[in-house]
Protein backbone atom coordinates (compact mmCIF):
# COMPACT_ATOMS: atom_id res chain seq x y z
CA UNK A 1 0.00 0.00 0.00
CA UNK A 2 1.14 3.51 -0.79
CA UNK A 3 0.08 5.93 1.94
CA UNK A 4 -0.07 9.59 1.00
CA UNK A 5 -0.01 12.13 3.83
CA UNK A 6 -2.51 14.26 1.95
CA UNK A 7 -5.85 12.69 2.85
CA UNK A 8 -6.10 10.09 0.09
CA UNK A 9 -4.67 6.58 -0.30
CA UNK A 10 -4.15 4.41 -3.35
CA UNK A 11 -3.63 0.67 -3.44
CA UNK A 12 -4.17 -2.32 -5.70
CA UNK A 13 -5.76 -5.51 -4.43
CA UNK A 14 -5.96 -8.26 -6.98
CA UNK A 15 -7.55 -6.72 -10.05
CA UNK A 16 -9.01 -3.73 -8.17
CA UNK A 17 -7.50 -0.28 -7.94
CA UNK A 18 -8.77 1.16 -4.65
CA UNK A 19 -8.92 4.87 -3.78
CA UNK A 20 -9.64 5.68 -0.14
CA UNK A 21 -10.46 9.18 1.06
CA UNK A 22 -8.97 9.66 4.52
CA UNK A 23 -8.91 13.23 5.75
CA UNK A 24 -11.00 12.84 8.90
CA UNK A 25 -10.64 16.29 10.47
CA UNK A 26 -11.95 17.91 7.27
CA UNK A 27 -14.57 15.19 6.62
CA UNK A 28 -12.60 14.29 3.50
CA UNK A 29 -12.95 17.73 1.90
CA UNK A 30 -10.95 17.69 -1.33
CA UNK A 31 -7.93 19.93 -1.50
CA UNK A 32 -5.82 20.57 -4.57
CA UNK A 33 -3.21 17.93 -3.75
CA UNK A 34 -5.90 15.26 -3.42
CA UNK A 35 -7.39 16.21 -6.77
CA UNK A 36 -4.01 16.11 -8.50
CA UNK A 37 -3.04 12.80 -6.90
CA UNK A 38 -6.34 11.20 -7.86
CA UNK A 39 -6.01 12.36 -11.45
CA UNK A 40 -2.46 11.07 -11.76
CA UNK A 41 -3.37 7.69 -10.30
CA UNK A 42 -6.46 7.28 -12.50
CA UNK A 43 -4.41 8.15 -15.57
CA UNK A 44 -1.85 5.49 -14.62
CA UNK A 45 -4.45 2.82 -13.82
CA UNK A 46 -6.23 3.43 -17.11
CA UNK A 47 -3.08 2.11 -18.84
CA UNK A 48 -2.35 -0.68 -16.34
CA UNK A 49 -3.64 -4.07 -17.60
CA UNK A 50 -3.51 -5.47 -14.06
CA UNK A 51 -6.21 -3.04 -12.89
CA UNK A 52 -9.66 -4.09 -14.11
CA UNK A 53 -11.96 -2.06 -11.87
CA UNK A 54 -11.71 1.13 -9.79
CA UNK A 55 -13.26 1.36 -6.32
CA UNK A 56 -13.62 4.73 -4.61
CA UNK A 57 -14.49 4.76 -0.91
CA UNK A 58 -14.06 6.64 2.35
CA UNK A 59 -12.19 5.52 5.46
CA UNK A 60 -14.64 7.54 7.57
CA UNK A 61 -18.08 6.32 8.59
CA UNK A 62 -19.44 9.83 9.11
CA UNK A 63 -18.61 11.24 5.69
CA UNK A 64 -17.77 10.18 2.18
CA UNK A 65 -16.70 13.72 1.24
CA UNK A 66 -18.26 17.04 2.19
CA UNK A 67 -17.03 18.83 -0.94
CA UNK A 68 -14.10 20.85 -2.14
CA UNK A 69 -11.94 22.73 0.33
CA UNK A 70 -13.75 26.04 -0.17
CA UNK A 71 -12.13 27.51 2.93
CA UNK A 72 -8.78 27.29 1.15
CA UNK A 73 -10.28 28.90 -1.97
CA UNK A 74 -11.75 31.66 0.19
CA UNK A 75 -8.36 32.34 1.78
CA UNK A 76 -6.57 32.43 -1.58
CA UNK A 77 -9.12 34.82 -3.05
CA UNK A 78 -9.01 37.09 -0.03
CA UNK A 79 -5.22 37.21 -0.34
CA UNK A 80 -5.49 38.30 -3.98
CA UNK A 81 -4.34 34.91 -5.23
CA UNK A 82 -7.41 34.34 -7.38
CA UNK A 83 -5.55 32.49 -10.11
CA UNK A 84 -4.41 29.88 -7.60
CA UNK A 85 -8.00 29.43 -6.49
CA UNK A 86 -9.15 29.10 -10.09
CA UNK A 87 -6.49 26.47 -10.71
CA UNK A 88 -8.17 24.19 -8.17
CA UNK A 89 -11.38 24.18 -10.20
CA UNK A 90 -9.40 24.00 -13.44
CA UNK A 91 -8.05 20.66 -12.20
CA UNK A 92 -11.16 19.44 -10.34
CA UNK A 93 -13.62 19.73 -13.23
CA UNK A 94 -11.51 17.70 -15.69
CA UNK A 95 -11.22 15.03 -12.97
CA UNK A 96 -15.02 14.91 -12.77
CA UNK A 97 -15.15 14.60 -16.57
CA UNK A 98 -12.52 11.85 -16.62
CA UNK A 99 -14.51 9.79 -14.12
CA UNK A 100 -17.61 10.08 -16.31
CA UNK A 101 -15.82 8.52 -19.29
CA UNK A 102 -13.33 6.29 -17.50
CA UNK A 103 -12.42 3.31 -19.70
CA UNK A 104 -12.74 0.75 -16.89
CA UNK A 105 -15.64 0.07 -14.52
CA UNK A 106 -15.66 2.74 -11.80
CA UNK A 107 -17.52 1.95 -8.58
CA UNK A 108 -18.13 4.69 -6.01
CA UNK A 109 -19.10 3.44 -2.54
CA UNK A 110 -20.87 6.34 -0.84
CA UNK A 111 -22.07 6.43 2.75
CA UNK A 112 -22.32 9.26 5.24
CA UNK A 113 -22.24 12.87 4.10
CA UNK A 114 -21.75 13.48 0.37
CA UNK A 115 -21.86 17.14 -0.59
CA UNK A 116 -20.72 19.16 -3.59
CA UNK A 117 -17.27 18.07 -4.67
CA UNK A 118 -17.87 14.67 -3.06
CA UNK A 119 -20.62 14.15 -5.60
CA UNK A 120 -18.27 15.42 -8.30
CA UNK A 121 -15.93 12.46 -7.82
CA UNK A 122 -18.70 9.90 -7.27
CA UNK A 123 -21.84 11.07 -9.06
CA UNK A 124 -20.37 10.65 -12.54
CA UNK A 125 -19.13 7.12 -11.87
CA UNK A 126 -20.64 4.31 -13.91
CA UNK A 127 -21.72 2.53 -10.71
CA UNK A 128 -22.84 4.59 -7.72
CA UNK A 129 -23.48 2.52 -4.60
CA UNK A 130 -25.34 4.12 -1.70
CA UNK A 131 -25.05 2.96 1.90
CA UNK A 132 -27.92 3.28 4.33
CA UNK A 133 -26.31 6.26 6.09
CA UNK A 134 -26.02 8.41 2.96
CA UNK A 135 -26.76 12.11 3.31
CA UNK A 136 -26.67 13.77 -0.11
CA UNK A 137 -26.81 17.52 -0.75
CA UNK A 138 -25.58 20.20 -3.10
CA UNK A 139 -25.65 22.98 -0.47
CA UNK A 140 -23.53 25.60 -2.21
CA UNK A 141 -26.17 28.35 -2.33
CA UNK A 142 -25.76 28.68 1.45
CA UNK A 143 -22.14 29.84 1.03
CA UNK A 144 -22.53 32.09 -2.01
CA UNK A 145 -21.42 29.45 -4.49
CA UNK A 146 -23.57 27.24 -6.75
CA UNK A 147 -24.02 23.48 -7.36
CA UNK A 148 -21.01 22.85 -9.57
CA UNK A 149 -18.85 19.75 -10.34
CA UNK A 150 -21.36 18.84 -13.04
CA UNK A 151 -24.49 19.75 -11.09
CA UNK A 152 -25.53 21.76 -14.15
CA UNK A 153 -25.64 18.47 -16.06
CA UNK A 154 -26.96 16.01 -13.46
CA UNK A 155 -29.61 17.95 -11.55
CA UNK A 156 -31.89 19.05 -14.43
CA UNK A 157 -31.94 15.44 -15.65
CA UNK A 158 -33.45 14.11 -12.42
CA UNK A 159 -37.14 13.19 -12.42
CA UNK A 160 -39.59 16.07 -12.64
CA UNK A 161 -38.35 19.26 -11.03
CA UNK A 162 -36.50 17.60 -8.18
CA UNK A 163 -33.13 18.85 -9.45
CA UNK A 164 -34.29 22.45 -9.38
CA UNK A 165 -35.49 21.95 -5.81
CA UNK A 166 -32.15 20.44 -4.74
CA UNK A 167 -30.18 23.20 -6.48
CA UNK A 168 -32.17 26.16 -5.14
CA UNK A 169 -32.48 24.90 -1.56
CA UNK A 170 -29.37 22.79 -0.97
CA UNK A 171 -31.71 20.28 0.71
CA UNK A 172 -30.18 17.15 2.22
CA UNK A 173 -31.79 13.82 1.33
CA UNK A 174 -31.17 10.29 2.52
CA UNK A 175 -30.43 7.05 0.75
CA UNK A 176 -34.00 6.04 -0.12
CA UNK A 177 -34.85 9.41 -1.68
CA UNK A 178 -31.52 9.59 -3.52
CA UNK A 179 -32.13 6.11 -4.93
CA UNK A 180 -35.67 7.03 -5.98
CA UNK A 181 -34.33 10.05 -7.87
CA UNK A 182 -31.71 7.98 -9.68
CA UNK A 183 -28.68 9.66 -8.14
CA UNK A 184 -27.33 6.21 -7.23
CA UNK A 185 -27.49 2.95 -9.17
CA UNK A 186 -27.42 0.43 -6.31
CA UNK A 187 -28.05 0.19 -2.59
CA UNK A 188 -25.71 -2.18 -0.78
CA UNK A 189 -25.68 -2.18 3.04
CA UNK A 190 -22.34 -0.83 4.21
CA UNK A 191 -21.60 -3.92 6.30
CA UNK A 192 -21.36 -5.88 3.03
CA UNK A 193 -18.88 -3.52 1.39
CA UNK A 194 -15.71 -5.40 2.46
CA UNK A 195 -17.05 -8.56 0.79
CA UNK A 196 -18.09 -6.55 -2.26
CA UNK A 197 -14.60 -5.07 -2.63
CA UNK A 198 -13.06 -8.50 -2.11
CA UNK A 199 -15.21 -9.87 -4.92
CA UNK A 200 -14.02 -7.12 -7.26
CA UNK A 201 -10.42 -7.76 -6.24
CA UNK A 202 -10.97 -11.43 -6.98
CA UNK A 203 -11.91 -10.70 -10.55
CA UNK A 204 -15.69 -11.08 -10.32
CA UNK A 205 -17.57 -9.15 -12.99
CA UNK A 206 -18.90 -5.86 -11.72
CA UNK A 207 -22.55 -5.84 -12.81
CA UNK A 208 -23.48 -9.38 -11.70
CA UNK A 209 -21.62 -8.85 -8.44
CA UNK A 210 -23.45 -5.62 -7.68
CA UNK A 211 -26.75 -7.29 -8.54
CA UNK A 212 -25.95 -10.11 -6.11
CA UNK A 213 -25.03 -7.77 -3.25
CA UNK A 214 -27.71 -5.12 -3.82
CA UNK A 215 -30.71 -4.72 -1.52
CA UNK A 216 -34.06 -3.14 -2.28
CA UNK A 217 -34.16 0.34 -0.70
CA UNK A 218 -37.13 1.30 1.47
CA UNK A 219 -39.80 3.63 0.05
CA UNK A 220 -38.57 7.24 -0.24
CA UNK A 221 -39.79 9.34 2.70
CA UNK A 222 -40.26 12.31 0.38
CA UNK A 223 -42.26 10.30 -2.12
CA UNK A 224 -45.62 11.84 -1.13
CA UNK A 225 -44.10 15.32 -1.62
CA UNK A 226 -42.64 14.73 -5.08
CA UNK A 227 -45.85 16.01 -6.76
CA UNK A 228 -45.62 19.20 -4.68
CA UNK A 229 -41.97 19.66 -5.66
CA UNK A 230 -42.84 19.22 -9.33
CA UNK A 231 -45.72 21.67 -9.19
CA UNK A 232 -43.89 24.37 -7.24
CA UNK A 233 -40.45 24.27 -8.86
CA UNK A 234 -41.78 24.18 -12.43
CA UNK A 235 -42.07 27.99 -12.34
CA UNK A 236 -40.40 29.87 -15.16
CA UNK A 237 -38.53 32.27 -12.90
CA UNK A 238 -37.23 32.52 -9.37
CA UNK A 239 -40.09 34.88 -8.57
CA UNK A 240 -42.62 32.36 -9.89
CA UNK A 241 -41.11 29.56 -7.81
CA UNK A 242 -41.19 31.69 -4.67
CA UNK A 243 -44.81 32.72 -5.31
CA UNK A 244 -45.77 29.06 -5.73
CA UNK A 245 -43.92 28.14 -2.54
CA UNK A 246 -45.61 30.91 -0.57
CA UNK A 247 -49.00 29.77 -1.83
CA UNK A 248 -48.29 26.12 -1.01
CA UNK A 249 -47.10 27.18 2.47
CA UNK A 250 -50.68 28.23 3.27
CA UNK A 251 -51.94 24.66 2.84
CA UNK A 252 -52.61 22.35 5.75
CA UNK A 253 -50.49 19.38 6.71
CA UNK A 254 -47.18 18.08 5.41
CA UNK A 255 -47.37 19.90 2.08
CA UNK A 256 -47.74 23.33 3.70
CA UNK A 257 -45.01 22.68 6.25
CA UNK A 258 -42.64 21.44 3.57
CA UNK A 259 -43.26 24.45 1.32
CA UNK A 260 -42.78 26.90 4.18
CA UNK A 261 -39.44 25.32 5.07
CA UNK A 262 -38.22 25.44 1.46
CA UNK A 263 -39.18 29.11 1.12
CA UNK A 264 -37.40 29.98 4.36
CA UNK A 265 -34.30 28.06 3.30
CA UNK A 266 -34.10 29.79 -0.08
CA UNK A 267 -34.51 33.23 1.49
CA UNK A 268 -31.58 32.55 3.84
CA UNK A 269 -29.30 31.61 0.96
CA UNK A 270 -27.34 33.98 -1.26
CA UNK A 271 -29.86 35.61 -3.61
CA UNK A 272 -27.27 35.70 -6.38
CA UNK A 273 -26.48 32.01 -5.88
CA UNK A 274 -30.16 31.05 -5.94
CA UNK A 275 -30.56 32.83 -9.28
CA UNK A 276 -27.43 31.13 -10.63
CA UNK A 277 -28.71 27.73 -9.49
CA UNK A 278 -32.08 28.35 -11.13
CA UNK A 279 -30.49 29.31 -14.44
CA UNK A 280 -28.16 26.31 -14.28
CA UNK A 281 -31.26 24.15 -14.47
CA UNK A 282 -32.36 26.06 -17.57
CA UNK A 283 -28.97 25.79 -19.31
CA UNK A 284 -28.02 22.25 -18.36
CA UNK A 285 -30.27 20.29 -20.69
CA UNK A 286 -28.70 21.98 -23.71
CA UNK A 287 -25.16 20.76 -22.97
CA UNK A 288 -23.26 17.56 -22.36
CA UNK A 289 -21.20 17.21 -19.18
CA UNK A 290 -18.15 18.82 -20.77
CA UNK A 291 -20.20 21.82 -21.87
CA UNK A 292 -21.76 22.14 -18.42
CA UNK A 293 -18.34 22.11 -16.75
CA UNK A 294 -17.22 24.85 -19.14
CA UNK A 295 -20.18 26.96 -18.00
CA UNK A 296 -19.38 26.22 -14.37
CA UNK A 297 -15.79 27.37 -14.79
CA UNK A 298 -17.09 30.66 -16.19
CA UNK A 299 -19.41 30.96 -13.21
CA UNK A 300 -16.82 30.15 -10.56
CA UNK A 301 -14.38 32.62 -12.12
CA UNK A 302 -16.99 35.36 -11.87
CA UNK A 303 -18.16 34.36 -8.40
CA UNK A 304 -14.56 34.70 -7.18
CA UNK A 305 -14.69 38.35 -8.24
CA UNK A 306 -17.90 39.03 -6.29
CA UNK A 307 -18.86 39.51 -2.66
CA UNK A 308 -21.16 36.65 -1.70
CA UNK A 309 -18.75 33.69 -1.86
CA UNK A 310 -16.37 35.30 0.60
CA UNK A 311 -19.19 36.43 2.86
CA UNK A 312 -20.86 33.02 2.79
CA UNK A 313 -17.68 31.12 3.67
CA UNK A 314 -16.95 33.68 6.40
CA UNK A 315 -20.38 33.27 7.98
CA UNK A 316 -20.60 29.48 7.73
CA UNK A 317 -17.01 28.22 7.95
CA UNK A 318 -14.76 30.99 9.35
CA UNK A 319 -16.59 33.08 11.94
CA UNK A 320 -19.48 30.59 12.03
CA UNK A 321 -21.99 33.25 13.04
CA UNK A 322 -24.45 31.92 10.43
CA UNK A 323 -25.41 35.52 9.62
CA UNK A 324 -24.18 36.32 6.12
CA UNK A 325 -24.80 39.80 4.76
CA UNK A 326 -25.50 39.19 1.11
CA UNK A 327 -25.10 41.78 -1.67
CA UNK A 328 -27.74 42.17 -2.99
CA UNK A 329 -29.72 41.10 0.04
CA UNK A 330 -33.00 40.11 -1.60
CA UNK A 331 -34.00 37.78 -4.41
CA UNK A 332 -35.94 40.52 -6.20
CA UNK A 333 -32.86 42.75 -6.26
CA UNK A 334 -30.93 40.33 -8.50
CA UNK A 335 -30.98 41.07 -12.24
CA UNK A 336 -31.61 37.80 -14.13
CA UNK A 337 -30.01 39.30 -17.26
CA UNK A 338 -26.78 39.90 -15.35
CA UNK A 339 -26.85 36.28 -14.17
CA UNK A 340 -27.41 35.07 -17.75
CA UNK A 341 -24.33 37.03 -18.86
CA UNK A 342 -22.23 35.08 -16.36
CA UNK A 343 -23.08 31.94 -18.35
CA UNK A 344 -23.02 33.34 -21.85
CA UNK A 345 -19.88 35.47 -22.04
CA UNK A 346 -16.78 33.35 -22.73
CA UNK A 347 -13.63 33.78 -20.69
CA UNK A 348 -10.30 34.55 -22.32
CA UNK A 349 -9.19 31.19 -20.90
CA UNK A 350 -12.38 29.10 -21.00
CA UNK A 351 -12.05 25.55 -19.70
CA UNK A 352 -12.58 23.34 -22.75
CA UNK A 353 -13.01 19.61 -22.30
CA UNK A 354 -13.28 16.92 -24.97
Amino acid sequence: MTVEPIGIRFETSGSAGIITLDRPKALNALDHEMVRAMRATLDAWAEDPAVAVIVLRSAQERAFCVGGDVRAMHDLGRAGRTEEARSFWRDEYPLNHLISRYPKPFVALVDGLCFGGGFGISGHARYRVAGEGLGFAMPEVAIGLFPDVGGTYVLPRLPGWSGTWLAMTGARIGMADAMALGLYTHHVPAERWPDLVAAFAGGHEVEPTLARFAAVPPPPPLGPLFPTIDRVFAGGSVAAVMAALDHAATLEGAEGAFAAKQAETIRRASPTSVHIAFQQMQHGLAHDLAGCLTLEFRLVTRVLAQHDFYEGVRAVLVDKDQSPRWQPARLDEVDPAAIAAMFDEPLPDDLLLT
